[in-house]
């Protein structure tokens, strides 16, 4: 039987993480939930390692509330971080382990780590001047995209390794890959000095006689 793609994606940012070693304890692995996506996301969280995380995105649906809750608690249980796209109220009322902030909103961080200091706080980048910025907020780590071309509808250009690579060092921030990362393109970003791998699509098994794009 063939490997699942979480396995494999957990080895490959196990082994980022090891050299990379950071100051403040992160996931090497991070899964971003879509409710177009990942219409299954309890299926996909009862598969992710314990040290791995999630980031759980409602997009402001108004069952937020009912539909984070039991991810939560399994989240909990199966020792997976539980971090809340965006929205720091829902992740209070979670009990969540943290936040991820948008690009557009990363100048909360500041206040979100005073409301909430035991908070893990990552945020997005698109660019280099997005990433100091998260820098200049204190943020604990970015996540950067798109690095690989990804499926997700408001994907950008794809920047490359080598430019991710170089973004990394210039921000000076712990930074996770996204967008378009898989099994088979994970091992290209030894030496980028990421600190994890993040994904969508990546975590699930295509159907038999697809391909992921």
């Amino acid at each position: 039987m063939n490997e699942h793609p979480i396995d494999s994606l957990w080895r490959s940012a196990r082994k980022l993480g090891r050299n990379n070693a950071t100051t403040k304890a992160l996931p090497p692995l991070l899964f971003f939930t879509d409710p177009l996506r990942t219409p299954r996301i309890d299926l996909t969280l009862a598969r992710l390692p314990r040290g791995s995380g999630v980031v759980f995105r409602a997009f402001g649906g108004r069952d937020a509330s009912s539909r984070g809750a039991p991810l939560a608690r399994l989240a909990r249980r199966r020792g997976v971080l539980f971090l809340v796209g965006a929205d720091a109220r829902l992740a209070v009322a979670l009990r969540a382990d943290g936040i991820h902030l948008p690009e557009r909103m990363v100048d909360r961080a500041g206040d979100i780590r005073l409301w909430r200091r035991r908070f893990l706080v990552t945020a997005a980048a698109h660019n280099l001047p997005a990433a100091i910025r998260a820098r200049r907020a204190r943020v604990d780590a970015l996540v950067i995209s798109s690095v690989f071309s990804s499926r997700s509808p408001s994907v950008r250009k794809p920047m490359g390794v080598l430019a991710f690579t170089a973004m990394v060092r210039c921000a000076r921030v712990p930074a996770y890959a996204l967008g378009g990362v898989n099994t088979s393109n994970a091992a290209r970003l030894g030496g980028s000095g990421a600190v994890g791998l993040a994904g969508v699509d990546a975590f699930h098994r295509p159907p038999a006689g697809t391909t992921r794009t």
